[in-house]
């Protein structure tokens, strides 16, 4: 049985703040076999996928009032998660990048839109490289949507994240 760790971001989010960092916090201080249980005031579908690319799968409960409750737990194939994460396949299986985008200086939605508008100009099976200030969790989704595959992660300073895209073939 998994042991969780509790974390409720209703009051952060009703205070106007944004949680993904104490989410991603929480989730690196978990033991092997631990879960974590997140309260939110709304079913934080974007954060699915990035719990999926993890290694995370998910239940999910609705609350009263419209709340959720949503346990990650390691996936350990004994259910299936929201959507997989993106395909693996090697760094050799990549072409170099067609297009670089440096999107630290821009507010969201902005590197999404500009991501999104680029990707449109590729031909099937090119790259895009971004870099971001953040963790683009929106994107993945619509990315995923589109059929592209990507990867990703902070760089080794962790000042920027990393962002490649491969347009679907």
């Amino acid at each position: 049985m998994t042991e969780f760790i509790d974390v409720d971001v209703r009051p952060i989010l009703r205070a106007g703040g944004e949680p993904f960092s104490i989410i991603m916090a929480a989730l690196a201080r978990l033991e092997p076999g631990e879960g974590l249980r997140l309260f939110a005031p709304f079913r934080p579908v974007p954060l699915f996928d990035v719990m999926a690319s993890k290694g995370f799968a998910h239940r999910e409960a609705e609350l009263e009032g419209g709340e959720w409750e949503i346990r990650f737990m390691p996936d350990d194939g004994s259910f299936a998660a929201a959507e997989p994460a993106p395909a693996a396949t090697s760094d050799s299986d990549w072409p170099e990048p067609a297009v670089h985008l440096d999107n630290r200086d821009l507010d969201p939605p902005e590197p999404m839109v500009r991501i999104l508008a680029s990707m449109e100009q590729l031909a099937p099976g090119q790259t895009l490289s971004a870099l971001l200030s953040r963790e683009p969790v929106f994107l993945f989704r619509e990315l995923t949507r589109r059929g592209h595959q990507w990867r990703g992660g902070f760089t080794p300073q962790r000042d920027a994240y990393q962002l490649t895209v491969r347009v679907r073939a």
